[in-house]
């Protein structure tokens, strides 16, 4: 069945128009070096967990220094799906 006049008038913009709408903010200048400094803090913090024996960065809480290293790490590889 063909569509009416009205529902033509009433669609959204789809294709490159819609897409432009939507990226139109850049990014603040604090993102990426958050997002970067992020990453290497968590590579560095899992790195002298395994250089210093277990002994630094926290000794007290054991195996918990790998989970947290891979924590910084990850949220900066998840702020890179926001990066444009």
């Amino acid at each position: 069945m063909p569509e009416s006049k009205t529902r033509r008038k009433n669609r959204k913009p789809q294709g490159s128009d819609a897409a432009a709408q939507t990226y139109d903010k850049p990014l603040p200048k604090w993102y990426k070096p958050v997002m970067f400094g992020l990453m290497l803090l968590g590579l560095v913090w899992i790195m002298v967990y395994y250089i210093s024996q277990t002994l630094f960065p926290i000794p007290d809480i054991g195996g918990w220094n790998i989970v947290i290293g891979f924590g910084l790490a990850m949220v900066g590889f998840f702020m890179t799906t926001g990066w444009r």
